[in-house]
Order: structure tokens, then C-alpha cells, then sequence
């Protein structure tokens, strides 16, 4: 039996993790920053420890005699570039700091980054892998890149693998249900002309990959892509509309400089009002690169990292989930 901190245990990738790390018999604690989010693990077998990113005091406590460090939180959308620099760089390297000082010893350190770090391919037949240079397109993206060069900086003193996530989808996701709700509504919508092709993965194949990556002895000081199958928008929204059972929806081509125009102007409503946007400049700057798509054959040679799920079975197991929720 091992013991692990979570962080973002709350979240979409982290509550999962911390149901599947619990589900083997492990032993879980949470960094939790607000009573109001540890809510949401109180029914679960969790021990919960109260933090902040930038006290490293509450860190150390919260590392403290863990075999295992997953840091999955991260800040995905935000208001502007400072909350993503505290959200992804700052927080990781002061949570870095923290496991040096009180716990250097633990077994493994594992930083969920983003495939957006690394940057869009050249096409879809030709995945990038973890050699290519990376090129981020996004504010997220970037400072996720910072995040890894912060991990880097720590290899000599610590056991760091950092694990690199395509798109992820699966019960508990916000971000796809908006997806859903718009082929539920009877339109298929298609961003930008020409081919585009993304790699996507079902949320339980990638905690696997997590855990599998955490515990092998290869991985130490790399980076991995964890990835599925490369998808059209086509393919996304037919695999859509078949879990949602529709017979029929109506695609539509929203041309890329439309799709910016659009997210400009409601993140900026948003932004107004003080909230933050799902659709976003950020969001649309990556929708207008053609393939992001990534090799995962590094992952695969060394511990084993094989994704089970089509993507047909996962909107089939995603969509039951939304509906027993109420969320569709």
C-alpha cells in the first residue's frame, strides 16, 4: 500500500485519479485550498490537508511522508497571464521546493503538463514526439512549457516524470459537455476548412498512464505524451451525435477567423463581468492549428501505455454519466 498527495483532487483528471488510486487500496491525501472544495471529498476515505501554493509551510505539511507527488492542478483558463504564471509555474515550483525540503526522499514526483506545452504537429500521419522543440500557441500552453523547464530544474534532486495529456474527455468534463449540448441541440459544428485532425483520450486510459508512469523505474527525469487516437471534427461529432442518439444533425463550417471573432468577443463580455470563459482566444488560437496529434511510442516502450477506449465508447460511457447528472 502506497500514499499520495493529490492536487487538484477535485478537478475533472484529479478526482479520477483519486478514485482509482483509492480503488487499489492506497492511501490519498488532498491539498485542498477552500473548506468549500474538500466538500466534495468528504463521502470519500481522503485525508485532506488545508494549503495555499504560495505558503510552503502548508506544503511540507501536505508532502510530508508521501511516497507519491501527483501535482495534476493547474489553471486551464484565467482572466489574464498572471493568474496562469501563479496557477501553473509558480505553484509548481514552490510545491517542488516543499518536497525537497521535507520529504526528498519519496519514491516518485509526477507533474501532469499538456500537449499544448509541446505545440501542434505537422500533420496528422506525422505525430510530433518528446524530441521535437516545443512550440506553444497558447498564454496556457506557455507557461505549462515554464511549469516542465521548472521540473527540469529539480531532475538532479528529485525523481520527476512529467506526463504530457492530449485532449481528455470522460464523466465529470465541463469543458466537452458544451460540445455535446451543441450536437444535442441538432448541429454538428465544424471549425475551420480543410483537415484538421486531434488526438483524444478517454479520462480512465490516461489515470492509468498516470499511475503506470509514476511507478515504472524507466521514467525518471522524462517526459511522455499520453494520447489516443487522432479525430476530424467529423469524426468527433458523429461519435457525438451516436451516443447522444440522434438520427440527424445539421453540420456547420465555422470558417477559423469567425471562430476568433466569436471567442474574442465572449471572452471579453466574460471578462467584463469578471468570469472566465470556456470559449476564449486562447481556445481558438489552438482550434486553428490543423493537427494536434502525438506519438506515444516512448510511453509505450517503457511502461506499458496502451489506451483501451474508442472514442464511440467513451461518449457512450461520457453521455450516461451527463444525463444520470442532469447535466443533459
Amino acid at each position: 500500500m502506497s500514499k499520495a498527495l493529490v492536487t487538484g483532487a477535485t478537478g475533472f483528471i484529479g478526482s479520477h485519479l483519486v478514485d482509482a488510486l483509492l480503488e487499489r487500496g492506497d492511501c490519498v491525501r488532498a491539498l485542498m485550498r477552500s473548506a468549500s472544495l474538500a466538500e466534495t471529498l468528504k463521502e470519500k476515505k481522503v485525508e485532506l490537508v488545508k494549503g495555499d501554493y504560495r505558503d510552503l509551510a502548508s506544503l511540507k505539511e501536505a508532502v510530508a511522508g508521501v511516497d507519491y507527488v501527483y501535482h495534476v492542478a493547474g489553471v486551464t483558463k484565467a482572466l489574464d497571464e498572471k493568474t496562469y504564471v501563479e496557477g501553473n509555474v509558480v505553484a509548481t515550483e514552490n510545491l517542488l521546493i516543499a518536497t525537497l525540503e521535507a520529504n526528498p526522499n519519496l519514491k516518485r514526483f509526477l507533474h501532469v503538463s499538456s500537449g499544448a506545452a509541446a505545440g501542434s504537429s505537422p500533420s496528422a500521419d506525422n505525430p510530433i514526439d518528446e524530441s521535437a522543440p516545443p512550440k506553444p500557441v497558447t498564454l496556457y500552453g506557455k507557461t505549462k512549457l515554464q511549469a516542465e523547464e521548472v521540473c527540469k530544474r529539480f531532475f538532479d534532486k528529485l525523481p520527476i516524470t512529467i506526463v504530457r495529456p492530449s485532449i481528455i474527455y470522460g464523466e465529470r468534463d465541463k469543458d466537452l459537455l458544451e460540445h455535446f449540448k451543441t450536437v444535442q441541440s441538432g448541429v454538428v459544428p465544424i471549425f475551420g476548412f480543410g483537415e484538421k485532425k486531434y488526438d483524444y483520450l478517454y479520462v480512465k486510459d490516461l489515470i492509468e498512464g498516470m499511475i503506470a508512469a509514476a511507478e515504472s523505474d524507466k521514467t525518471k527525469g522524462e517526459i511522455y505524451f499520453l494520447s489516443g487516437k487522432a479525430h476530424s471534427w467529423e469524426e468527433v461529432g458523429e461519435a457525438a451525435k451516436r451516443a447522444l442518439g440522434k438520427s440527424f444533425a445539421l453540420k456547420l463550417v465555422f470558417p477559423d477567423w469567425l471562430s476568433y471573432a466569436v471567442a474574442a468577443v465572449v471572452e471579453d463580455i466574460n471578462k467584463a463581468r469578471g468570469k472566465i470563459s470556456i470559449l476564449n482566444r486562447d481556445r481558438a488560437r489552438d482550434g486553428k492549428e490543423r493537427y494536434w496529434t502525438f506519438s506515444t511510442k516512448k510511453a509505450e516502450r517503457d511502461f506499458g501505455f496502451a489506451p483501451k477506449t474508442s472514442l464511440q465508447d467513451g461518449f457512450k460511457r461520457t453521455v450516461k454519466w451527463y444525463r444520470e447528472q442532469g447535466w443533459l
